[in-house]
Protein backbone atom coordinates (compact mmCIF):
# COMPACT_ATOMS: atom_id res chain seq x y z
CA UNK A 1 0.00 0.00 0.00
CA UNK A 2 1.09 3.35 -0.78
CA UNK A 3 2.40 5.53 1.80
CA UNK A 4 0.08 8.43 1.06
CA UNK A 5 -3.11 6.92 1.74
CA UNK A 6 -1.53 5.92 5.24
CA UNK A 7 -0.78 10.40 5.34
CA UNK A 8 -4.21 10.78 4.46
CA UNK A 9 -5.86 8.81 6.50
CA UNK A 10 -3.38 10.27 9.67
CA UNK A 11 -4.06 13.74 8.19
CA UNK A 12 -7.84 13.35 8.53
CA UNK A 13 -8.30 11.71 11.85
CA UNK A 14 -5.99 14.21 12.81
CA UNK A 15 -7.57 17.23 11.96
CA UNK A 16 -11.06 15.81 12.96
CA UNK A 17 -9.58 15.37 16.53
CA UNK A 18 -8.58 19.32 16.49
CA UNK A 19 -12.36 20.07 15.79
CA UNK A 20 -13.20 17.73 18.49
CA UNK A 21 -10.92 19.63 20.68
CA UNK A 22 -12.05 23.19 19.30
CA UNK A 23 -15.70 23.08 19.18
CA UNK A 24 -16.56 19.95 21.90
CA UNK A 25 -17.41 21.31 25.81
CA UNK A 26 -18.09 18.14 26.97
CA UNK A 27 -14.83 16.96 28.39
CA UNK A 28 -14.62 13.26 28.38
CA UNK A 29 -15.38 13.86 24.09
CA UNK A 30 -12.60 16.40 24.21
CA UNK A 31 -10.37 13.43 25.88
CA UNK A 32 -11.15 11.03 23.33
CA UNK A 33 -10.24 14.08 20.32
CA UNK A 34 -6.78 14.18 22.08
CA UNK A 35 -6.61 10.26 22.35
CA UNK A 36 -7.66 10.53 18.19
CA UNK A 37 -5.11 12.70 17.35
CA UNK A 38 -2.57 10.42 19.50
CA UNK A 39 -3.29 7.94 17.27
CA UNK A 40 -3.26 9.94 14.32
CA UNK A 41 0.22 10.46 15.06
CA UNK A 42 0.82 6.43 15.50
CA UNK A 43 -0.42 5.56 12.71
CA UNK A 44 1.96 7.95 10.85
CA UNK A 45 5.16 6.67 12.63
CA UNK A 46 4.58 3.34 11.93
CA UNK A 47 3.73 4.20 8.27
CA UNK A 48 6.98 5.80 8.15
CA UNK A 49 8.86 2.92 10.02
CA UNK A 50 7.43 0.79 7.74
CA UNK A 51 8.27 2.81 4.63
CA UNK A 52 12.01 3.33 6.05
CA UNK A 53 12.09 -0.34 6.63
CA UNK A 54 11.33 -1.55 3.01
CA UNK A 55 13.59 1.25 1.94
CA UNK A 56 16.63 -0.05 3.95
CA UNK A 57 15.87 -3.85 2.64
CA UNK A 58 18.40 -6.80 4.20
CA UNK A 59 21.14 -4.40 4.87
CA UNK A 60 19.48 -3.37 8.38
CA UNK A 61 17.32 -5.49 9.18
CA UNK A 62 16.53 -2.98 12.32
CA UNK A 63 16.06 -0.03 10.53
CA UNK A 64 13.22 1.66 11.57
CA UNK A 65 12.18 0.26 14.93
CA UNK A 66 12.93 3.82 16.23
CA UNK A 67 9.48 5.01 15.39
CA UNK A 68 8.06 1.81 16.79
CA UNK A 69 9.34 2.78 20.24
CA UNK A 70 8.23 6.41 19.64
CA UNK A 71 4.50 4.69 19.61
CA UNK A 72 5.13 2.40 22.45
CA UNK A 73 5.92 5.41 24.56
CA UNK A 74 3.39 7.49 23.20
CA UNK A 75 0.60 4.81 24.07
CA UNK A 76 2.43 4.78 27.26
CA UNK A 77 2.09 8.79 28.10
CA UNK A 78 -1.75 8.57 26.58
CA UNK A 79 -2.78 5.86 28.96
CA UNK A 80 -1.55 7.97 31.67
CA UNK A 81 -3.19 10.81 30.50
CA UNK A 82 -6.44 9.32 30.20
CA UNK A 83 -6.41 8.07 33.84
CA UNK A 84 -5.48 11.65 35.32
CA UNK A 85 -7.86 13.37 32.74
CA UNK A 86 -10.51 11.13 33.89
CA UNK A 87 -9.66 11.42 37.76
CA UNK A 88 -10.31 15.02 36.86
CA UNK A 89 -13.07 14.70 35.25
CA UNK A 90 -15.00 12.44 37.92
CA UNK A 91 -14.17 15.47 40.87
CA UNK A 92 -15.43 17.42 38.93
CA UNK A 93 -18.53 15.70 38.35
CA UNK A 94 -18.49 15.39 41.87
CA UNK A 95 -18.29 19.00 42.47
CA UNK A 96 -20.54 20.63 39.88
CA UNK A 97 -22.71 17.64 38.71
CA UNK A 98 -21.55 18.52 35.20
CA UNK A 99 -18.81 17.60 33.16
CA UNK A 100 -18.89 20.82 30.78
CA UNK A 101 -15.07 22.62 30.35
CA UNK A 102 -16.96 25.93 31.09
CA UNK A 103 -17.42 25.09 34.68
CA UNK A 104 -13.22 24.74 35.37
CA UNK A 105 -13.24 28.35 35.39
CA UNK A 106 -14.16 27.90 39.34
CA UNK A 107 -11.54 26.10 40.36
CA UNK A 108 -9.12 28.92 39.62
CA UNK A 109 -10.96 30.82 43.08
Amino acid sequence: MDIRYYIFLSLALFVIGIIGVLTRRNAIIVFMCIELMLNAVNLLLVAFSKMHHLAAGAANPTAGSEAQLFVFFIMVVAAAEVSVGLAIIVMLYRNTHSVDINFLNRLKH
